[in-house]
């Protein structure tokens, strides 16, 4: 009976210290491409598992959309980030399933080629804000910080370089237009002009927006092209910029600049 009370005992411990050192949530991260498969993705991978360590979140990386987008898994997480997705991602079932989890208050984030992922799919379409149209060359350009009061934008100054892969998007797939704008670039700092055969850029002119948030039918979606780079994963700054999006959508918390 003694080593009953003990068994019991450690247990008892051992539970409470789990639960002690429970992360803030759970984030899944999403990886498939059906179109072009971005040299990036592993170092992303690795930054945000990082960034779930330095902020206590448990992040759970997959390609297989048939290991996880169903209602029981993704019953387990507060955010899906869809890191540099491209193509037809999702089956109808699987696509049903993810509507259901925003419906019902989940989180989405999008980092670069998420806006090239999914185009037959209104719902998702509208979700991310804009779809990709075409970029040019990977060149620096200058950056705004658009609105300060959002989580990761405090360590961006009003102004500053960064070097992308500048896409160009369609017009907004909302109309009115709900999204909230977090950083766009400036055309005049760069050559925004691509041309793919038929299809054409010349940038998007005076308003060229690169990040933004909205509610979204039930859940909360943020959205950032920026992340082409394999180094750009390395940059603390952008790092954060992810973590904040990441926060906000699992949770919802604001932030306040002042």
């Amino acid at each position: 009976m003694k080593s009953l009370r003990i068994l019991a005992l450690a247990a008892v411990t051992l539970a409470g210290a789990l639960a002690a050192h429970a992360e803030q949530f759970k984030a899944l991260l999403f990886t498939k491409t059906a179109g072009w498969h971005h040299d990036s993705i592993n170092a992303g991978v690795d930054a945000i598992q990082a960034l779930g360590k330095l902020h206590d979140f448990e992040v759970f990386w997959t390609a297989d959309a048939n290991r996880v987008m169903n209602d029981r898994e993704l019953a387990k997480y507060k955010v899906v980030i869809f890191l540099c997705t491209t193509g037809d991602a999702l089956n109808d079932e699987q696509q049903a399933a993810f509507e259901r989890y925003i419906k019902a208050g989940g989180g989405f984030v999008g980092i670069h080629s998420a806006s090239d992922t999914e185009y037959d799919w209104p719902w998702f379409r509208k979700m991310v804000g804009y779809m990709f149209h075409i970029h040019p060359a990977v060149q620096t350009a200058t950056l705004k910080k658009l609105d300060p009061n959002f989580p990761g934008m405090d360590r961006f100054a009003k102004r500053f370089l960064f070097t992308e892969e500048w896409y160009e998007f369609g017009a907004p797939e909302s109309t009115p237009n709900p999204l909230k704008f977090l950083l766009a670039v400036d055309e005049k700092t760069y050559q925004p002009a691509a041309k793919w055969g038929p299809k054409e850029g010349k940038g998007m002119g005076d308003f060229h927006p690169v990040s933004w948030y909205q509610n979204y039918d039930g859940g909360r979606a943020f959205y950032t092209a920026l992340g082409h780079l394999p180094g750009t994963y390395s940059d603390a700054a952008f790092m954060h910029h992810v973590y904040g999006g990441i926060y906000w959508a699992a949770t919802g918390n604001t932030f306040s600049a002042e």
